[in-house]
């Protein structure tokens, strides 16, 4: 394993750079996703910058011998986190160490960096990245690796708590039935998730001391959300997404995953339903269970990343079936036989569905993903849901379990090309697709505010 100063050395001729950016991602596969897909993004539209990317050591192994430019390099830190494969177990536990335990470690690395730092670009969930930066005079543009429309919502609820609403021992202190119903974002409000907002708030006000702010999300998929944020929000915004890895689907393949390609050239135009549901939180195992026996029965033709409990899907599937560890998502999400995509709508899956024109079975668990699954079906209209709600009492929401025999009629409908009411999805996400890629091309909106973002960060390399 290399240490932290080996790692920054990785570079074994670096450029001679105007600029020198150092990312600071939150140590999770979404958030540091969208990370390197900006960084990426960054050099390809300014040579000369430099960026170091800074991760843990067991984010370095991960990642490590990944494809990147070569004026990206990477920088470790120890692992003084519970790791990656674990944090689900103790959510609150790994953000409280994230917290704690890495902003030193951090700070110590940076002052060894031998090219003085121009700019940080930091994951806000990072909450200490500003106070960092601030202390050396170094500007920040913090990266929001979410939908506008959770961050006009948090600071919607950072409004509430400077207006006092902030201890709540019970949610009918709100008072306010139409600001829970407008956000949507029930679980904040439920056993854990009211310490988990107070954190999200502590996020928002690590923003207003930065000095940009970069979104990946497209301008066009949240106009009036945007527009509001811009109106009211001191820091400039620079939507420039999607922030997935679109630039690299004119690359081989990896070699590791031809079985994959060569199982989806095998398979009719449309007829595969993808299933993937994260690298972190799931569904309940009772769920899974349902979920399992309901896809099998279906008779739809199915890839499914498993995890857990559902690679017991690999005993007895035919050649209806292909289950895997992993693959190349949006590479798999554009490929012509995929005709769905069954997903927990986290944001970066949410983004590669549309990016590839896929409409989508929502199946939220936690967090963002369920005012995501809300846009999927009820704004954008691309999307079913799978998993149904029942009131239980002011302010809570609780899942009902989906049976087997719900989930085979849920496929064969949606799965279903020939219905009107599938057709028209179908149309809606082409169209979303169209839109998406027009943001992307040069001249469009994330082309332009990328540019834009720029110029205005790094103005005095470019003059």
């Amino acid at each position: 394993m290399k240490s932290d100063m080996d790692s920054t050395r990785e570079l074994e001729s670096p450029p001679t750079s105007v600029c020198h950016v150092v990312a600071l991602p939150y140590p999770g596969r979404g958030h540091i996703n969208p990370m390197m897909n900006l960084c990426k993004l960054l050099t390809s539209k300014k040579p000369d910058i430099l960026i170091t990317f800074i991760v843990t050591e067991e984010w370095h192994s991960f990642m490590g011998s990944d494809q990147k430019p070569h004026n990206i390099r990477f920088a470790t830190v120890p692992n003084l986190i519970p790791s990656e494969l674990v944090r689900a177990n103790d959510f609150l536990g790994f953000i409280e160490a994230v917290n704690t335990k890495l902003e030193a470690p951090v700070e110590q690395l940076l002052d060894r960096l031998e090219q003085p730092v121009s700019a940080i670009v930091a994951d806000p969930f990072v909450v200490w990245a500003t106070r960092v930066a601030s202390r050396r005079n170094i500007p920040v543009a913090s990266l929001w690796p979410m939908s506008a429309s959770v961050f006009s919502a948090l600071l919607h609820f950072e409004t509430l708590e400077q207006k006092g609403y902030f201890p709540l021992n019970n949610v009918s202190e709100w008072g306010d039935d139409e600001v829970i119903a407008d956000l949507d974002l029930p679980t904040v409000l439920n056993g854990d998730g009211l310490q988990i907002l107070k954190i999200n708030l502590e996020v928002v006000r690590s923003i207003y001391k930065a000095q940009y702010l970069v979104s990946s999300s497209v301008y066009e998929l949240e106009p009036q959300v945007f527009d509001n944020l811009k109106a009211k929000f001191a820091l400039p915004i620079y939507p420039f997404g999607p922030s997935i890895p679109y630039f690299d689907l004119s690359k081989s393949p990896p070699t590791n995953h031809n079985h994959v390609y060569n199982w989806l050239d095998s398979q009719p135009k449309h007829s595969v339903l993808y299933i993937s549901l994260g690298s972190f939180l799931s569904v309940s195992k009772a769920q899974m269970d349902e979920i399992v026996a309901g896809v099998q029965n279906s008779g739809a033709r199915f890839l499914w990343v498993a995890r857990g409990d559902a690679s017991k899907l690999k005993d007895g599937v035919g050649d209806k079936g292909l289950v895997v560890s992993g693959c190349d998502q949006l590479r798999v999400l554009c490929h012509d036989s995929i005709g769905g995509f069954w997903s927990h709508c986290g944001w970066n899956s949410t983004l590669e569905a549309v990016y590839a024109g896929v409409p989508i079975l929502t199946c939220p668990v936690f967090g963002d993903q369920i005012p995501n699954a809300k846009k999927i079906v009820e704004d954008w209209k691309i999307g079913c849901r799978v998993l149904k709600k029942k009131k239980k009492k002011k302010g809570f929401e609780e899942e009902d379990l989906v049976t087997r025999e719900e989930i085979v009629q849920l496929v064969q409908r949606f799965m279903d090309l020939e219905i009107k009411e599938g057709k028209e999805m179908r149309e809606r996400a082409k169209q979303l697709q169209e839109t998406c890629q027009g943001a992307i091309a040069k001249g469009g909106s994330s082309d332009t505010n990328l540019d834009a973002f720029i110029k205005d960060v790094f103005h005095k390399t470019i003059n």
